[in-house]
């Protein structure tokens, strides 16, 4: 019996508190680093795995990104500005958005940003199963790799910094497991029309940068899709519905109220009527009988 309204207490939409909510993401993604570059590279099967995805799209007649990459290649301030946007507007715009639910939607954060969570963990998954060497690394075959080309800053998959992150974990795609997070959270809880707008065609541009930029096969992008579905269902199953049909705020919290309950201090007991209706009739009869008592005789 106390193990349900337990439950139901951690279930139900609470404020967020901002020192929990910053170690909490630190700590998250640090983890998530962590266990990301520890995950084998396996290089060899990465590229096999390479190798069977550019055959299987070419089956399905939809293998356009080396057409992509060499045409936006050859515009050169295009592709400079889609590699400064694949390695900085993936985490500014998440936090961005989790600023922003912060502040608007605290009773609808916890449920978003467990979907955010429960995305980015089983992508964690795929890394591990199925290793995949991207694009630009692929051996005999004509992708290009903008980053090192152009020399451009900030990308963690090529240049000095390649080697402080795991270049053979591209299926699944968290640039669109992220972006399409952001992009559906304003769509749905946004109010104004060009931030609706805005949601909807970030994560079509950042499909169109990962592919241009040699960082991914857009089957990838279906992967980050997959995990984003998977984030969604663990959300639903623990708060019961979606983010958008939670309450936009919570006043108090389930434990806030007991505590308040607790510190009320307990009212004061109402007097006992019995003592003054005792007094009234002792005064009554002082009253009725004492001025005939005292009252002179006739003689």
């Amino acid at each position: 019996m106390r193990t349900r309204p337990s439950l139901r207490s951690l279930r139900s939409p609470r404020r967020p508190r901002l020192w929990f909510e910053i170690l909490l993401i630190a700590v998250s993604y640090w983890l998530y680093s962590l266990v990301r570059n520890a995950v084998p590279e396996q290089k060899a099967a990465a590229l096999r795995n390479a190798d069977w995805i550019w055959s299987l799209e070419h089956t399905m007649g939809l293998a356009f990104e080396e057409t992509v990459n060499q045409a936006v290649n050859s515009v050169t301030w295009l592709i400079v500005s889609m590699n400064y946007y694949y390695a900085t507007l993936h985490f500014v715009v998440t936090i961005g958005v989790l600023i922003w639910l912060f502040r608007r939607h605290p009773g609808r954060y916890a449920a978003t940003r467990l979907i955010l969570f429960a995305t980015t963990a089983v992508a964690l998954l795929g890394y591990y199963v199925f290793p995949l060497a991207p694009p630009r690394l692929m051996n005999g075959n004509g992708f290009i790799d903008t980053v090192m080309l152009h020399q451009t800053w900030g990308s963690m998959a090529s240049g000095d910094l390649k080697h402080m992150s795991n270049q053979y974990a591209a299926m699944p795609s968290m640039h669109i497991g992220w972006s399409l997070w952001c992009g559906l959270t304003i769509c749905a809880l946004a109010r104004v029309p060009w931030a609706r707008v805005l949601g909807a065609l970030y994560p079509v541009a950042t499909l169109v940068v990962i592919v241009a930029t040699a960082n991914h096969f857009w089957l990838d992008a279906v992967g980050g899709m997959a995990c984003l579905a998977f984030g969604v269902a663990v959300s639903y199953a623990w708060y019961g519905a979606l983010p958008h049909r939670l309450p936009k705020r919570v006043q108090r919290s389930v434990t806030g109220r007991l505590r308040a309950l607790r510190r009320r201090p307990a009212p004061a007991p109402a007097p006992s009527p019995e003592p003054a209706a005792q007094a009234g009739a002792s005064h009554a009869g002082t009253a009725g009988f004492g001025p005939r008592a005292s009252a002179p005789s006739g003689d």
